[in-house]
């Protein structure tokens, strides 16, 4: 079983153009995102799969491996799986879906999230969950929620607060939805595949497509945040926790 990592990325955004390429502490943040992710022991190989030119010569610069993708890609999950087809990986190999936009992965979280699908044969697909520290991001609906079982299958994602605490909407954990995520080969091509779903249109949430097929989604509950960088503004954000980390 191999694992390879394979990071969309498009140059195009209507709330931040050039988004992958926006300097972090002196690197382009695709840079950060590909050396942190590279950093999981479970990872055999890693590569950035773009249509762009520009964002291909950003990553070649810095050493890295591109996959040269169609502009036709709908989504990120459709640019991944056509770059696996492009490796002739397996159906049982697995494959890490990371996203440009979180410079603060981190690898130890990678691994977790690889290990059900490493142990559990019946385990197709798998993506991370953190519990909210940051009490505005409870109501915020760019943080997504989820919700799971006593098998810690997914039970739903949302934009809203889920649970919502009739009685006490602080005294129990809610958990953020972290975009990575970790599909057997196979199935991302049945996930490729699928036609989108009426929660998923409503929520604008690609993962619930596989679950409103009845397709089971493994939540892994990490200790490592992740967040994202939506907005120029939050650059500063995340140099100020690098900076407390000691990265960059």
């Amino acid at each position: 079983m191999r694992v390879v990592g394979i990071i969309p990325s498009r140059y195009g955004s209507t709330r931040f153009d050039g988004k992958p390429l926006a300097a972090i502490c002196g690197k382009p943040m695709i840079q950060w995102v590909y050396q942190r992710a590279g950093q999981a022991s479970c990872i055999d190989s890693i590569h950035v799969a773009t249509d762009d030119p520009r964002i291909r010569d950003a990553v070649q610069d810095f050493g890295g491996k591109v996959i040269m993708t169609s502009t036709q890609c709908r989504s990120g999950t459709d640019r991944v799986a056509e770059a696996a087809q492009r490796l002739n990986l397996s159906g049982n190999d697995v494959v890490v879906n990371v996203q440009g936009d979180q410079p603060l992965v981190d690898p130890r979280s990678v691994d977790a999230l690889v290990r059900p699908l490493q142990e559990d044969p019946s385990v197709t697909m798998s993506t991370l969950a953190f519990v909210i520290v940051d009490p505005r991001e409870i109501a915020d609906p760019k943080d997504v929620k989820v919700t799971f079982d006593n098998n810690g299958d997914a039970l739903y994602f949302s934009r809203a607060t889920i649970p919502h605490g009739r009685d006490d909407r602080h005294g129990y954990p809610v958990y953020k939805h972290l975009g990575v995520y970790g599909y057997r080969c196979d199935f991302l091509e049945c996930f490729r595949k699928l036609t989108p779903g009426r929660l998923e249109e409503i929520e604008k949430l690609e993962q619930l497509r596989a679950m409103e097929q009845g397709y089971r989604i493994r939540v892994v509950v990490t200790p490592y945040d992740s967040p994202e960088v939506d907005l120029p503004v939050d650059i500063g954000r995340i140099e100020g926790k690098m900076a407390a980390m000691g990265l960059g």
